[in-house]
């Protein structure tokens, strides 16, 4: 099999960013300009492997490693790194983090491999200024999934519920705040509050939380082009009854389908 060459890609981009002959746009972006457009391809990639779309997957990928030569290059005329810095980063990451792969470890299970990738990287969390068992949760990540992150974090150090009821229980008494909250900054809060115990409840089950809400989304989103199916041009001046009688139709058909 032919070895995959970088190159051509790289030489690509240099030449978008040549500040005499490039590409405007290439030229004005930054970091945070591009910071955008970088997660909304790892989205699309993801979006591609829910669709087990293979084409689609092969040109999300390459979308993706655009963005990786991109903020590589603009690190590169700052001189800050090179694109082959980063390779050789995630390599050394990727061994140090595989010891029984590349040292002397024995593992017998993939738990056992997961307790030691976390441990490595508390190690290493150890090592920076910032010594925190959250540090290193991203900021940017979507705020289910990063409540799921920083929860497990906190679990790891003892300060977790004993067992799910605590978990249950925290959600009815959120509820409750909501409903005492006297101000639309009180409320906002509260309902933040919700969503948290909600991920909490969800990690107690196993649960990704994130994954159950697009999961949700897109039943929801199945149902309801069904309903407007179903309807036709006049859905919109139904009753909330006859929609009420709409949905739960598209709710049968989907059953009856699977």
């Amino acid at each position: 099999m032919k070895q995959a060459d970088i190159t051509p890609l790289t030489e690509i981009m240099a030449r978008l960013r040549d500040p005499v002959n490039g590409c405007p746009w290439d030229i004005k972006q930054n970091f945070r300009t591009i910071a955008p457009y970088t997660i909304e391809e790892a989205y699309e990639v993801a979006d591609a492997i829910e669709r087990d779309e293979m084409d689609d997957l092969k040109d999300e990928l390459g979308d993706l490693l655009l963005q990786v030569v991109f903020h590589s290059q603009m690190a590169s005329e700052a001189g800050s790194f090179t694109l082959q810095d980063v390779i050789a980063s995630i390599c050394d990451k990727m061994t140090r983090r595989h010891p029984h792969i590349f040292g002397h470890v024995t593992v017998n299970e993939a738990a056992q491999v997961l307790q030691n990738w976390e441990n490595i990287k508390a190690q290493e969390r150890s090592s920076h200024s910032d010594g925190s068992a959250l540090a290193g949760v991203a900021k940017a990540l979507p705020a289910l999934l990063r409540a799921q992150k920083i929860q497990k974090r906190a679990a790891r150090t003892g300060f977790d519920w004993p067992d799910v009821d605590g978990a249950k229980s925290k959600i009815f008494e959120e509820l409750e705040e909501i409903e005492s909250a006297k101000s639309d900054a009180e409320r906002f809060d509260e309902v933040g509050d919700l969503l948290f115990a909600v991920v909490n409840l969800a990690r107690f089950h196993n649960v990704e939380a994130e994954d159950a809400l697009k999961h949700a989304t897109a039943k929801f989103d199945r149902r309801f082009r069904a309903m407007e199916d179903i309807a036709g041009p006049d859905f919109p001046a139904l009753s909330l009854d006859d929609k009420e009688d709409l949905w739960g139709r598209a709710k049968r058909q989907e059953k009856e389908s699977d």
